[in-house]
């Protein structure tokens, strides 16, 4: 069984790229939402957090975690993981690695405030891609507007287009650095030059994710997931609904922790 988590809905992203992989282990879903959006608290802070649902997931006896949270990457990397006894993939560093070979020069990265404070997906872009200009901008009121239901309305188009015009000239590649964005991606690409490449790291920890489940020969499972969050169970439970159509596939009711 494998641990996802995210500050909110954006986690549903790097589910969805498990299940296109073929991926069927059993997922247990927690959303810290009652500290969303991760973006303005302070790196202490969202050490806590990290810490404190690591052991959470760790009691749903899961076999890895997969992280689906940028900002608590981007901070661990600073700071440290907690020690748990099983591994952790990191959706930074898998970004990056997923840079090597490539031909693109100019990127952009769209995170966080507290992801781009970090720099770490900077450094994760460039280990991989040493000849690459990485351009880190953050868009602080994409993650709220996502939770509150509004991605696909005109403040969303306008919050998206406010982000972007923050971005250099000239760019090859646009990453999306919270995995809440790609739920915003109908405005992305609205907005951006059609040669500009939007990269979801989502993909790239899916294929991490097979790998890490074939070299450790975990059981499969029947590709259910159950699903946690510390806020509002119906705001959520809505929430998953709106982006996966329904909750077929969960083994337990929305549970507030």
């Amino acid at each position: 069984m494998l641990g996802l988590y995210d500050s909110g809905l954006g986690g549903l992203t790097v589910l969805a790229a498990l299940r296109a992989a073929g991926i069927t282990q059993d997922v247990v879903y927690f959303a810290d939402q009652a500290h969303v959006p991760y973006g303005e608290r302070t790196e202490p802070e969202l050490h806590g957090y990290l810490r404190d649902n690591l052991a959470l997931l760790g009691e749903q006896h899961v076999d890895a975690v997969v992280m689906a949270c940028n900002t608590s990457c981007a901070v661990a990397q600073r700071l440290g993981w907690p020690a748990v006894p099983f591994p952790i993939l990191d959706l930074i560093e898998t970004a990056g690695r997923s840079f090597a070979g490539t031909p693109h020069r100019r990127i952009a990265v769209v995170a966080t405030p507290a992801t781009v404070r970090a720099g770490a997906y900077g450094r994760a872009i460039r280990a991989a891609a040493p000849h690459a200009e990485v351009f880190e901008i953050g868009a602080p009121a994409l993650v709220p507007l996502v939770e509150r239901g509004d991605a696909d309305t005109e403040r969303g188009r306008d919050e998206v287009a406010a982000a972007l015009a923050q971005l250099p000239p000239n760019l090859d590649a646009l990453v999306y650095g919270c995995t809440h964005y790609p739920l915003l991606d109908r405005w992305f690409a609205a907005a951006l030059a059609p040669r500009i490449e939007r990269i979801d790291p989502a993909r790239a920890q899916a294929a991490r994710t097979a790998a890490l489940i074939a070299e450790r020969n975990l059981a499969s499972g029947s590709a259910t997931t159950t699903y946690y969050t510390n806020g509002d169970p119906v705001a959520f439970e809505r929430g998953v609904r709106r982006w996966t159509g329904d909750l077929t596939g969960c083994v337990a009711a929305l549970v507030a922790r």
